[in-house]
C-alpha cells in the first residue's frame, strides 16, 4: 500500500482506530518529527487531544540509519544488544552517541514544550503514533517512557511497518495497528509518494492548531 503523504496516511490510520473516538480517556502522542503530521490527523478524527513524546534514535556511527538503541523523554534509554554485540560497539561509543542525541532531545523539548505544565498519563489510553516503523527502536523507547506513568492502555498505531518489528512490538502493548506490513519493507519513506522531512515549525504549528486557544498542552514523562 502506497500512501500519498503523512496527512493521508493519518486519515487512513484514523479509520482503523474509530473505536477510540470521543472517549475522554484517550490521548494521542505523536513521535516527532515525522509522526506528528500523522498523529494530528488521528487526533482530529478521534476528537482526542494531541501531544508529543520526544524520542531519538541512537544510530551506529557511520551507519546512522541503523539503530543500536534509542532514548526518550524522562531519561529512558534502550539498547539493541544484538547490534551492539554483532558490530562490537564499545560502551564509550554508545555513551558518546547518547550524549549527542540527548542534546537534540533537550533542544526539541524546549522548542516544542516551551515550559508547559506536565500531564499525568496514569489511567489514560495512550495512542502512540509514528509515520512508520523500521527497526522500531524509537517506538520501543516511547513505550517504556509511557509505561512508567501507568496508563490503562498503550496502543501503537502506524501506517506502515516492517513485519517483524510489528510482530515484536505486539507483545509489548495492549494493541498495535499497522496498516501495511510489506515483506519487502526496505524503509519507511518508499511507501509514501511524498515524504519530505518534517520541520520543527510544522510540529509547533500542528500542536498549536490541535490545542485549545492555539496553545499546545505539553506532557512530561
Amino acid at each position: 500500500m502506497l500512501f500519498k503523504d503523512r496527512r493521508s496516511a493519518g486519515q487512513v490510520l484514523a479509520r482503523e482506530l474509530a473505536a477510540y473516538a470521543n472517549r475522554p480517556d484517550v490521548l494521542v502522542l505523536g513521535l516527532p518529527r515525522g509522526g506528528v503530521p500523522v498523529a494530528f490527523e488521528v487526533a482530529e478524527a478521534l476528537n482526542a487531544p494531541l501531544d508529543i513524546l520526544v524520542v531519538r534514535k541512537l544510530g551506529v556511527p557511520d551507519q546512522e540509519e541503523l539503530a543500536m538503541g534509542a532514548i526518550a523523554s524522562g531519561g529512558v534509554r534502550i539498547v539493541n544488544e544484538y547490534i551492539i554485540n554483532l558490530l562490537k560497539i564499545s560502551d564509550e561509543v554508545i555513551a558518546r552517541v547518547a550524549v549527542q542525541e540527548e542534546r537534540e532531545l533537550e533542544r526539541r523539548e524546549r522548542l516544542y514544550r516551551r515550559n508547559r505544565p506536565l500531564r499525568d498519563l496514569q489511567g489514560c489510553t495512550v495512542i502512540l503514533v509514528d509515520d512508520g516503523l523500521a527497526t522500531g527502536a524509537t517506538m520501543w523507547a516511547a513505550v517504556v517512557a509511557v509505561r512508567k506513568q501507568q496508563p490503562s492502555q498503550i496502543v501503537i498505531a502506524v501506517p506502515v511497518a516492517a513485519p517483524e518489528t510489528c510482530h515484536e512490538l505486539e507483545a509489548e502493548v495492549d494493541k498495535i495497528v499497522c496498516i501495511s506490513t510489506p515483506s519487502s519493507f526496505q524503509s519507511v519513506g518508499i511507501w509514501y509518494e511524498d515524504f519530505p522531512q518534517t520541520t520543527d515549525e510544522e510540529v509547533r504549528y500542528l500542536l498549536a492548531k490541535a490545542a485549545k486557544n492555539g496553545e499546545p498542552v505539553s506532557l512530561g514523562m
